[in-house]
This record gives structure tokens, C-alpha cells and sequence, in this order.
């Protein structure tokens, strides 16, 4: 039995979607809206099935990102929506993910952030709004550059608050509000 086409638009689309209307929208990232508005992220959308297929992909990105000229890409979302869709089988991978950027001789240079549909912090309950700052419409994995949160953390030298007052943000939006935010047009 094989998998259904991804539609690698619709896909895009609906990450573009919660990267403006809640990333950017909410600014639970205050660095994010620079690099998108003026179009340095890649959006990669991979067709993996299996971990090993999306390991050689991850691989595959991390270098591409090291390679590019900054100026041109700072930032890649690979978004795979066919594997590690079981939140607690994607957290083990980002071992895997880790153990990648070591192998490539990037670490220190590029990180890989996390985000999940079922995303949850350890000591929280599955629906506890803190959770949906990182809760993305697929599985994602958000490669970037260490310099470029280095003049992030210096342009935002509160950088550490991020983390609470995006939980106060949702908090006070609640899940009704989260849904109405997300609500495509």
C-alpha cells in the first residue's frame, strides 16, 4: 500500500500560514519576521517514509544551508508530513538530528529547533496551551545558523524572556483563540 502524493503546495501553504499568523503574528519569535520578509527561508518539503530516509535528507539540507550565502538563506524548515508524525518517536530523532551536525563537522555552526503538531514540554499535560509555541501543522525541523541567533540574542537582549512571555501570550489567547488564529481564509 503506498503513501497518498504529498501536495508539496498545499504543505507550504499551511506552514507559511502558522509561520505569519502565530510565529511571526504572535512574535513568539522576534527574529523570525526579518529572515521571512525578506524571503531567506527554505521551505523543503520531504517525501521520507522512514527515519534513515529523512536522516539523509536532514543530512543533505544541513549541508546545503552551510554552503549558502547568508545573505541569500538564513534559515530552512524542512517539513516532513509522512514520517515521525508520533511526537515521542520525533523527540528521539532529534538525538539523531544532533548527532548529524556532528558528523558534518557543523556543530556550533547550525542547530536544529523543533516543531510538531503534537508537540508537549516535559512536565506539561498534551493540551496544555504552552505546548502549541511550538506545535507546527506537520513535523518540521528548523535548521539555522548559531551567528545569526548570536545577532538575534544581541539585537533582543531579553532573549531568555521569549520562553515566558510567549506561555503568557497563549495563555491569554487560550484554545479557542488559537483555533480562530489558525483558521485558514
Amino acid at each position: 500500500m503506498s503513501t497518498p502524493a504529498i501536495d508539496r503546495d498545499v504543505v507550504i501553504a499551511d506552514t507559511v500560514h502558522w509561520l505569519e499568523k502565530a510565529v511571526i503574528g504572535l512574535n513568539l519569535c522576534p527574529f523570525a519576521k526579518s529572515v521571512h520578509v525578506k524571503k531567506q527561508v527554505r521551505y523543503v518539503v520531504s517525501e521520507a517514509e522512514t527515519p534513515e530516509e529523512l536522516l539523509e535528507k536532514l543530512m543533505e539540507e544541513l549541508q546545503h544551508l552551510a554552503d549558502a550565502d547568508p545573505e541569500k538563506l538564513d534559515t530552512t524548515l524542512l517539513i516532513h508530513p509522512q514520517v515521525l508524525t508520533d511526537f515521542f518517536d520525533y523527540n528521539e530523532f532529534l538525538d539523531v538530528a544532533d548527532a548529524a551536525l556532528e558528523d558534518l563537522g557543523l556543530d556550533g555552526f547550525l542547530q536544529v529547533a523543533s516543531f510538531h503538531p503534537r508537540y508537549q514540554f516535559d512536565g506539561t499535560d498534551v493540551d496544555d496551551i504552552s505546548n502549541f509555541t511550538n506545535r507546527s501543522p506537520y513535523p518540521t525541523l528548523h535548521l539555522l545558523r548559531e551567528e545569526s541567533i548570536d545577532r538575534a540574542v544581541e539585537a533582543f537582549p531579553e532573549a531568555s524572556d521569549i520562553f515566558d512571555k510567549n506561555i503568557e501570550t497563549l495563555e491569554k489567547l487560550g484554545h479557542a483563540g488559537w483555533d480562530k488564529l489558525m483558521e485558514k481564509p
